[in-house]
């Protein structure tokens, strides 16, 4: 047995895993000489899921949009599904605020300064960016990375297939066959997540080491602990109000979990957790591939709700503020909203605290002093954003009559860590 055979043969996630440990204990053995010997291989996954990201979202909505051709009830399904992204995502706000007034992550915490050449990025007005999500130029929009814009001319080419029938069979077959030969490209890139893994970490615990992250662990811990009772309490409360039993869930959609932990990007676990949704779960095609990429791009209860509501109070704490009652309702409107155009890529988690602290009036140069420690941060945001990327679409199956329960009730991780494996 060759050596490349016997590592496949490894279940991914523990590839993966033995990547997370072997990268601290190098970052850690090493210091800053790690992030000069193993960065670049971190930057190079990254830059590989980037260079995935906007192909793999088109494909994905002009396909997932599409195959609502001959569909029932598509009006119903995607306002069932927005309304549970709006439902999950308030009630991640609320986690968010609840945990940070307890443990209060802003007090007591001194001395910190903003990395060298980090500066607040400038929203533009909320009209504005409503508008730009209409392109000018589709193109552009591709070739610039405007996920948002992309997005919407998908949906709106995939919109028009509908239409006009059957006359477009060819074009939804082609659109289909697009969409595998992506999902096949992103199987290869996730290959390289192991090594990838290895790479970040090392860099990480390397230049900054264990010590220096210290004064901020109890907001990590407070990040963590939110989110841990969003999956734990209010999507494993859901599902068991929907009478489906949470740990099936979380066995099936566990392979898609880890790779959003360890590569940060809901794109990256899109794949993976589509085939769970669909495979493990029961959820049928046509309407998992309509909503597990819209929920990639749109859904982000990690990043776009729990994270901004702990920075704003963090924040406050740190320079001394009260924060207001109507503070605390634009808080809770400024995430909410603003989750659904934050994209599914790594880093953009800051963009939606600026949005939240300008919409709350609090100071934008808090936030350099979060940026250090992002890494620790996304790899648990963006685990939670694709677990409720998977809970709404079992959900509205269920309230739809469109789950197979048999599929559901026999859950396995399985069928999805051979795909990647």
């Amino acid at each position: 047995m060759s050596l490349l055979t016997h590592w496949f043969r490894i279940r991914f996630w523990k590839r993966v895993a033995a990547g997370f440990v072997l990268g601290a204990l190098a970052g850690w053995a090493l210091g800053p000489d790690a992030a000069t010997w193993f960065g670049p291989l971190g930057e190079l996954y990254v830059t590989l899921i980037k260079m995935i990201a906007v192909p793999l979202v088109f494909f994905a909505v002009l396909h997932s949009v599409s195959s609502l051709h001959g569909v029932k009830d598509v009006a119903a399904l995607g306002s069932r599904t927005f309304l549970w992204f709006a439902a999950t995502a308030t009630l991640a706000v609320l986690v968010g605020l609840g945990v940070a007034l307890a443990t209060q992550p802003g007090l007591g915490v001194e001395g910190l300064t903003a990395p060298n050449g980090w500066h607040p990025r400038v929203l533009p007005e909320p009209v504005k960016v409503l508008l730009d999500i209409v392109p000018a130029n589709p193109f552009r929009a591709l070739a610039d990375g405007k996920i948002l814009q992309v997005i919407f001319f998908a949906g709106l080419l995939g919109l028009a297939f509908v239409k006009i029938g059957d006359k477009s069979a060819r074009l939804r077959a082609l659109a289909g066959e697009a969409n595998d030969a992506m999902i096949q490209v992103t199987r290869f890139v996730l290959e390289v997540t192991p090594f990838g893994t290895f790479g970040l970490i090392a860099a990480l615990v390397g230049a900054y080491g264990f010590e220096k992250l210290l004064p901020l662990a109890t907001f990590v811990g407070a990040l963590y602990l939110a989110c841990v009772l969003q999956i734990v309490v209010v999507y494993g409360g859901l599902l068991l109000a929907h009478g489906l039993n949470p740990l099936k869930f979380f066995r099936a959609a566990f392979p898609a979990m880890q790779v959003a932990f360890t590569s940060s990007s809901s794109f990256a676990a899109m794949p993976i957790a589509l085939r769970s949704v669909v495979r493990n779960m029961g959820v049928k095609e046509e309407y998992a591939a309509f909503a597990v990429p819209l929920g990639a791009s749109i859904k982000m209860d990690g990043c776009g709700a729990i994270y901004p509501a702990i920075s704003v109070v963090f924040i406050a704490q740190y320079f001394h503020l009260d924060l207001q009652p109507a503070q605390y309702i634009i808080i809770l409107l400024a995430s909410v909203l603003g989750s659904f155009g934050t994209a599914g890529v790594p880093g953009t988690a800051t963009v939606m605290v600026t949005l939240v602290l300008s919409s709350a009036g609090l100071p934008l140069e808090g936030i350099g002093y979060l940026v250090a420690i992002d890494r620790v941060l996304d790899m648990m945001r963006t685990m939670t954003n694709v677990t409720g990327q998977m809970v709404v679409p079992v959900l509205v199956a269920r309230e739809r009559g469109i789950l197979d329960l048999e599929v559901y009730n026999r859950a396995s991780s399985e069928l999805v860590t051979e795909q990647v494996a």
